[in-house]
Parts: C-alpha cells; sequence; structure tokens
C-alpha cells in the first residue's frame, strides 16, 4: 500500500483539506499506516500534479485559505484499480527479534528490562486501540456506510489480535526467563 492510494481513499468518501486527512489518518489507518503532515502534504501535490485530485482553494476573511482537495475521475480509476490488485504478501522485519535472537550475549535482568518496556508499550498500544471507535466516530458519521464501517473494524480487529499475539507471546518469554527455563551461560 501506499499513502497516495490511503489519501485517494479518504478523498473518494469527502473532499478534505491536509490537515483534515492528517486527522482522518490518525482516526483510523495510523495503527498500520502512519504518516506525518509532510508526507501527507507531499503525496497531495503529487496528485494533483498527476491529475488524480484537484485542489480547490476556498478563501476565508479572517484566517488563511484553505486548500480542499477532492479526488477526480481519474483518481477513482486508479483507487479501483490499487484495490483490485492482488498484492503480494510483505516480508516483515523486526529490530526487536533481532535483539531476541542474540540476547543470550546479555544478562536476564538486561533482558528483562528490555522486554518489560516491550510489554508496556504493547499494552499502551492496545489501549489507544480500544479508543479508535470513538475516534474515528465522525468519520462513520459523515460516510454514513454500514459496508465501510465493517471494513473499517476488521483492520482495526487484525491490529489488536496481532498486538494481543505479541503481548501473550513476550509474557511467555518474561516467564520462562523468570523462572530460569534456559540454560545458563
Amino acid at each position: 500500500m501506499s499513502l497516495r492510494h490511503a489519501i485517494l481513499g479518504f478523498l473518494n468518501y469527502m473532499p478534505l483539506t491536509g490537515y483534515e486527512l492528517k486527522a482522518a489518518l490518525d482516526a483510523s489507518v495510523h495503527h498500520f499506516w502512519p504518516a506525518d503532515q509532510s508526507q501527507i502534504y507531499r503525496t497531495l501535490a503529487s496528485l494533483a500534479e498527476e491529475g488524480l485530485a484537484q485542489m480547490d482553494l476556498v478563501e476565508q476573511e479572517s484566517r488563511p485559505d484553505r486548500k480542499v482537495y477532492h479526488i477526480t475521475e481519474e483518481g477513482k480509476e486508479e483507487l479501483r484499480r490499487w484495490l483490485s490488485l492482488r498484492l503480494p504478501a510483505q516480508q516483515s522485519r523486526s529490530a526487536q527479534l533481532v535483539q531476541i535472537f542474540f540476547a543470550g550475549q546479555l544478562s536476564d535482568e538486561q533482558i528483562l528490562a528490555g522486554l518489560e518496556d516491550t510489554r508496556q508499550r504493547l499494552r499502551s498500544r492496545l489501549e489507544e486501540y480500544a479508543r479508535v471507535p470513538e475516534r474515528a466516530q465522525v468519520y462513520v458519521d459523515r460516510v454514513s456506510s454500514a459496508r465501510e464501517t465493517f471494513f473499517w473494524r476488521l483492520t482495526l480487529e487484525c491490529g489488536i489480535r496481532t498486538q494481543q499475539a505479541q503481548l501473550e507471546w513476550i509474557d511467555s518469554v518474561i516467564e520462562r526467563l523468570e523462572q530460569k527455563q534456559h540454560p545458563a551461560h
């Protein structure tokens, strides 16, 4: 996936500014496709140059003019084309697993400290995911499509299950290290 297709997907629902796109991404797909504001603005400019999106300048009296983007027919075609692709499975990379692979060179205390930190981050991420439905409600209301909402929730379910599986695994590793269920140095 690319940010450009995520942006086209949101613009297919409604015209948005770069700021509004950032808020929509943060309230929805951020757990599997984060993007910062500068990436969003660069991508919007590129989409407009390619004719996949169009920018309208909306004048405001007491504030700077707003740049509102909407998807073009070409953009809709590109989005449908991309949605129809069968993407290859992505190879995963995990710096944490590389660390664990070589962790036998550290003391149990050093390893446990890192794993405890990871456990806390996983718990925090799960708490963040629990807040996603509330944060995304404004978009659920604006799009008002039970079908769209169903598919949105599937991605959240995947994120939650993935984090829960990682947390369960980290818990089991911590337990085995605490119980010294490994060969000593």
